[in-house]
């Protein structure tokens, strides 16, 4: 092979890993994902941060605590969003974190009546660190503000609160495990509690799976359940409807019945 043939070969090569997704290298060597670590990985504390106050490794860690305890411990100690974000940035427990570029928090006026949950970040939304972002967020905007509901605005009658069920994107985008859901539970629940909406809207299985303990989208979306104390609305997430334009009609059944209920 030519000199020229093989640096269009490596070109090659590299576009069609970014293609995929494999656009950062994040160590110098393959990292096992099945390894079974004998002891948890400890939990790394920026003293410098405005977090510290958050948590005392020595008083949190020990051998006995998993991940989810140390989730919970933390995300117990928030007194308010940017304690919950800043806490969630710090905690280096889930692999997802790894391969992520930034962390996807939320959008919207957090007095929101209304709090989405959709699923895991996409592409997009792992760049831009913001959920629904590109396609899917064009379509989430227009969906809601059929019913008179936007995330641009401050009014808590008119806007709706947006987050994801996992902060990270995982590698090519593929579902978060149930490990991993469960992992980052705490955190979500402590999101619902500070932001307090009056309805949860979850969109797509990966939210369901996260606040009901169930997936199966298609069996009970639309139907009204209560979840973490809240009203909640399973619905299909917009990736779905992308995918086939023809459940659009089955959104704006479940859109109109939340209308009723803010109306009510």
């Amino acid at each position: 092979m030519s000199y020229l043939e093989g640096y269009h070969a490596a070109k090659s090569a590299l576009e069609w890993q970014y293609e995929i997704g494999i656009d950062e290298a994040i160590s110098d060597v393959p990292i096992n994902r099945y390894e079974i670590h004998t002891s948890p990985p400890k939990l790394k504390i920026n003293s410098e941060s405005n977090i510290a106050h958050v948590a005392s490794v020595p008083d949190i860690l020990s051998s006995k605590d998993t991940a989810h305890d140390i989730a919970g411990i933390l995300a117990k100690k928030c007194k308010n969003l940017t304690d919950l974000k800043n806490a969630m940035a710090l905690f280096e427990m889930c692999a997802l974190k790894k391969g992520a570029k930034n962390l996807v928090f939320s959008d919207g006026p957090s007095n929101a009546r209304v709090m989405v949950i959709g699923e895991s970040p996409s592409r997009e939304e792992d760049i831009e660190g913001k959920p629904f972002v590109g396609a899917e967020g064009e379509l989430i905007d227009k969906m809601f503000k059929a019913i008179g509901l936007s995330r641009k605005v401050e009014s808590a009658d008119n806007a709706f609160y947006i987050t994801t069920a996992i902060p990270w994107r995982a590698p090519q985008s593929r579902d978060p495990s149930s490990d991993e859901i469960a992992m980052m539970l705490p955190f979500l629940k402590r999101h619902i509690e500070l932001v307090d909406p009056e309805f949860i809207v979850l969109m797509g299985n990966i939210a369901c799976s996260a606040v009901l303990n169930k997936v199966g989208i298609n069996k009970f979306r639309g139907e009204w359940t209560k979840a973490f104390g809240k009203q909640t609305l399973p619905m299909l997430h917009p990736r779905s409807l992308i995918r086939d334009p023809m459940r659009k009609r089955d959104s704006w059944n479940d859109l109109l019945s939340l209308k009723a209920r803010l109306s009510a």
